[in-house]
C-alpha cells in the first residue's frame, strides 16, 4: 500500500493517537486523511514486529476505535493538538 509522504512529527502524532483508547479511526482520518488500512500500514511500517502485534491485538475488536461501535459521547477527551471542531 502506498502511503502520502509525511513529516515525522505527522507520523509520530499519527502514532500516539492509534495507540490511544479513546481516539478512534475516524479522527484520524480526518485530521490526517488516512483511512484505518493506512494507519495499520503506517503501524507496521514504523514500529518494530513485536509492537505492531501487540497493537494490533490491543485493537482489533476495541469498540472505543470506531465511532459507529462506540457506546458513549459524552466524557471525550480532546486533545489541543487535535484539529476539527
Amino acid at each position: 500500500m502506498k502511503l502520502p509522504e509525511l513529516e515525522s512529527e505527522t507520523i509520530n502524532r499519527v502514532i500516539e493517537m492509534a495507540w490511544e483508547d479513546r481516539t478512534p479511526f475516524e479522527a484520524i482520518e480526518l485530521q490526517y486523511g488516512l483511512k484505518e488500512k493506512e494507519v495499520i500500514a503506517l503501524m507496521r511500517r514504523e514500529m518494530k514486529p513485536s509492537s505492531f502485534r501487540m497493537w494490533r491485538k490491543r485493537v482489533t475488536g476495541r469498540k472505543t476505535k470506531h465511532l459507529k461501535q462506540r457506546g458513549f459521547i459524552e466524557g471525550r477527551f480532546r486533545s489541543q493538538n487535535q484539529k476539527g471542531s
